[in-house]
């Protein structure tokens, strides 16, 4: 996404002041925030023209000629989605939003089609025995399962190259070699591969121990068994923008009680709730972590991700979650295997 924070303006703000942020912000528009930061509306060229053949002058507010609707996305939008948008409604600029309507930043249609190439490395953890989907997984390790036309892990790389995340790490264990004769050294799909050999089981964070000078600046983890279509792009610039430490993608989860449930104070009964439900944030298995973070792992031993995520809370630094609202989909087991196939050809 664009840096935003150089055409921002207050509803408060003068037309003098909004012509020199449109003029010299080289994007042609402005976006007005409230003080909670939140997405008020746009302002281009246009509608101040037509404020001033209204009568408005240049020390006038922005305030009446503010356009309050205009068309945003959302911070999980995948860039096809934030594509399909803005041809629909012949937008060159469309302001991306959180959850809170809180503006976060700005994505430009060339951009979008143009993809920059980044430095940042993506570690995918793909060394696991897959012991669930047996006998599916005795001769072949499980991100080599073909969903749809393609393997799980080919679908992964081929994600975050579309957002120009071209450098993979691949930590390997099981069955590594079948992982390296495909892959190679990742030329013949368009990236860079590299290979992380897992001695022993590390967990889902022990292995970044075993490569920490390839790890200089932020970078992603990803377990391989993920199917997802959440936008890797707007996740790392979410992770930047917000100087944090470790941004874990989160999903919602929602849990049903199958009974009344009774609520009691001692013997008295207050209230009686029918079957409600329970609504969790799950861990998506989708993290962005900066360099600073790998000096909780320590060196090739046993060590899981939520483990790394609560020495650094308990440190006091900076952990974010991202929510994961677009097609997500775990596959550890047998149904969802199988699910994964039936919904393939839908969502890549």
């Amino acid at each position: 996404m664009k840096n935003y924070k150089n055409i921002l303006l207050k509803p408060t703000s003068t037309i003098k002041e909004a012509l020199k942020i449109i003029e010299y912000g080289a994007m042609q528009i402005a976006l007005v925030v409230g003080e909670d930061e939140k997405l008020i509306g746009t302002l281009t060229d246009g509608d101040i023209r037509r404020g001033l053949l209204g009568d408005l002058s240049l020390s006038d507010s922005i305030e009446s000629i503010i356009f309050r609707t205009p068309t945003v996305c959302k911070i999980e939008d995948t860039k096809e989605k934030i594509l399909e948008i803005a041809i629909e409604k012949k937008l060159y600029q469309i302001p991306i939003i959180d959850s809170d309507g809180k503006l976060v930043g700005i994505e430009e249609v060339d951009g979008l089609l143009k993809s920059k190439s980044k430095s940042n490395k993506v570690v995918l953890m793909v060394g696991g025995l897959g012991t669930r989907l047996y006998p599916l997984t005795k001769n072949t390790p499980k991100p080599m399962l073909k969903v749809g036309n393609k393997p799980i892990l080919e679908t992964i790389i081929l994600n975050f190259k579309k957002y120009g995340f071209n450098d993979i790490i691949l930590s390997v264990s099981y069955k590594s070699e079948i992982i390296e004769a495909y892959f190679g050294d990742g030329r013949d799909f368009g990236v860079n591969i590299e290979y992380v050999h897992e001695e022993k089981r590390m967990g889902t964070a022990g292995a970044l121990s075993l490569m920490r000078e390839k790890l200089y600046e932020p970078f992603f983890v990803m377990n391989g068994d993920l199917l997802t279509n959440i936008n890797f792009e707007h996740m790392m610039d979410y992770h930047l923008q917000n100087n944090s430490m470790a941004t874990m993608g989160v999903r919602e989860y929602d849990f049903q009680v199958p009974y009344g449930v009774v609520n009691v104070d001692g013997i008295d009964i207050k209230s009686i709730e029918e079957k409600p439900v329970h609504n969790f944030f799950v861990s998506g298995g989708v993290y962005v972590l900066s360099a600073e973070s790998l000096k909780y792992i320590p060196q090739n031993e046993y060590f899981d991700m939520p483990t790394l995520f609560e020495k650094i809370i308990v440190d006091g630094q900076k952990s974010i979650s991202f929510p994961i609202r677009e097609y997500w989909l775990d596959i550890g087991r047998l149904e969802e295997f199988e699910k994964a196939n039936s919904e393939y050809y839908e969502v890549f």
